[in-house]
């Protein structure tokens, strides 16, 4: 990219206040993983990368604040704003964004961008900053539209077919001129109007002129969840479906407590183990490094290595959840059944649920736990321990 020779200050801001109903179950969109990075952090990385940019605020949503720190973890946060919470519609988020810049004292250009768009170019922030050049007001990036559309009335019939050589459609980031879009915003909340979907249109309705260049077919803007499975195969790689089992047994010793799926539940008796003994974060690990064809735990984390002694096991399933996001792939379901004839599973289930979640780093929805006795035959049944068998499904990047 050509270097740029800002004709004002320049400052970035992303939105990344919304939920992503649209997008699925789990994480909000902008904090799911692609190619092993979190979609926010990829949308920040080329604003950060470009000099002629001295200011890069984010606008979250409340309760958010923990996913956005680990989400920049690794960036360089030297221009990095203090996130700002966001409001009920994009516009609210956008306006309170700009408020927060404007405190600063803030001046000059400012480009918004959607954080669901993690694959903005270098090549499309430079042309923003160009086309809106020392005295335009407004610029943003525009497609040629190629489907024919139509226009439909309160009863869902057709009522017109719009010329298509006349439309367009719009992505961002778009480029402003600071004062201009912060008193449109300003003039739409004193006239009581929210409905704006983009700022364009909001500079628009103030009466301003917009000018267009030409956009990047590949900025696409994740949505759907079909989007997230064509964004892991952009470059080429289809993502394919592995499976793994896992199974770990544990016999009982002295003690007061099992740890069960990461959760501690008093019981009358401790097991015998290296580490703190969980089957089920144990066969769990094995399950997601088998699909991952990565060896077992005693691979990573050998018995014989004193470091592990009475090591909490949530690390070891942390450990190869990483490497499946390290490799481009993400988690789909995780299965859990436990064998015992006590303690008894049951009231720790969703407990246990929600700790396999946060420790994998997917959603609740995606694990399951199920508990079975072996009828009193066995080890498990005479009650000299208790074991666990875990299957894991993934999707990895498809090998050359």
């Amino acid at each position: 990219m050509n270097r740029i020779d800002p004709p004002a200050p320049i400052a970035a801001l992303l939105v990344a206040a919304g939920r992503g109903l649209r997008a699925g179950t789990g994480e909000p969109k902008q904090y799911r993983l692609i190619d092993g990075r979190p979609v926010l952090a990829q949308a920040l990385a080329p604003f950060l990368a470009e000099p002629a940019i001295g200011r890069v605020a984010v606008v979250i949503g409340a309760g958010d604040e923990d996913r956005y720190a680990d989400a920049i973890a690794g960036l360089d946060p030297a221009r990095l704003a203090q996130p700002t919470l966001g409001g009920a519609t994009r516009q609210a988020s956008v306006r309170r964004g700009l408020l927060a810049l404007a405190r600063e004292g803030f001046d000059g250009i400012v480009l918004v961008h959607d954080a669901a768009r993690p694959f903005v170019s270098p090549a499309q922030i430079g042309a923003a900053i160009r086309t809106l050049g020392p005295s335009g007001l407004a610029a943003i990036p525009a497609l040629p539209v190629t489907d024919t559309i139509k226009r439909t009335d309160e009863n869902g019939h057709i009522a017109e077919t719009p010329a298509r050589d006349r439309l367009v459609s719009v992505q961002t980031p778009q480029a402003f001129r600071f004062g201009p879009l912060l008193a449109a915003h300003e003039a739409a909340e004193r006239a009581l109007l929210h409905g704006f979907t983009d700022d364009a249109a909001l500079m628009e309705w103030a009466g301003h002129p917009i000018a267009t260049f030409e956009g990047d077919a590949g900025n696409v803007k994740l949505t759907h969840p079909e989007d997230f499975l064509r964004a892991g195969s952009r470059h080429g790689k289809v993502l394919v479906t592995h499976v793994g089992t896992g199974y770990d047994v544990h016999a009982f010793g002295a003690g007061d407590h099992v740890w069960l799926g990461g959760v501690r539940i008093a019981h009358d008796q401790g097991v015998l183990a290296h580490s703190d003994g969980d089957v089920g974060l144990h066969a769990l690990t094995d399950a997601l490094l088998g699909a991952l064809a990565e060896g077992d735990i005693g691979t990573h984390f050998p018995p014989s290595d004193p470091q592990w002694r009475g090591a909490a096991s949530a690390q070891f399933l942390a450990y190869a959840a990483s490497r499946v996001r390290e490799r481009g792939g993400r988690i789909d379901h995780l299965d859990l059944t436990v064998v015992c004839e006590a303690p008894k599973v049951g009231p720790h289930r969703e407990a246990i649920r929600a700790e396999i979640a946060a420790i994998a780093g997917i959603a609740v929805e995606r694990v399951a736990i199920k508990a079975t006795t072996s009828e009193r035959m066995g080890f498990t049944g005479r009650r000299e321990g208790l074991a666990a068998l875990a299957t894991a499904t993934i999707r990895l990047p498809e090998e050359e």
